[in-house]
């Protein structure tokens, strides 16, 4: 399988992430501040894909066993009407 040049998703997470952080410190120059936020936009861009994609193969994995709409998630509650510990 060829590499793909858009990092993965965890990846291009963290480094937004620091790219944050960097941004929240107030220190950089305005050249490189704008050159982090464009950056940022980026990763975000190519994370909002990745999970645009995911979203994408779980709804085919849904509706190959039949079912259309993906159910929510509901915690067992105990006895005594609280959930598990």
């Amino acid at each position: 399988m060829p590499e793909s040049k858009t990092p993965e998703f965890e990846q291009a997470l963290a480094e937004l992430e620091a790219l944050v952080a960097r941004l929240e410190r107030g220190d950089l120059p305005l050249d490189e501040a704008l050159k982090t936020f464009e950056r940022g936009v980026e990763l975000t861009r190519n994370c909002q894909d990745s999970l645009k994609a995911a979203q994408q193969r779980v709804e085919i994995l849904l509706k190959r066993n039949g079912r259309a709409e993906p159910e929510p998630f509901s915690i067992p509650e105990s006895q005594d009407g609280t959930p598990p510990s």
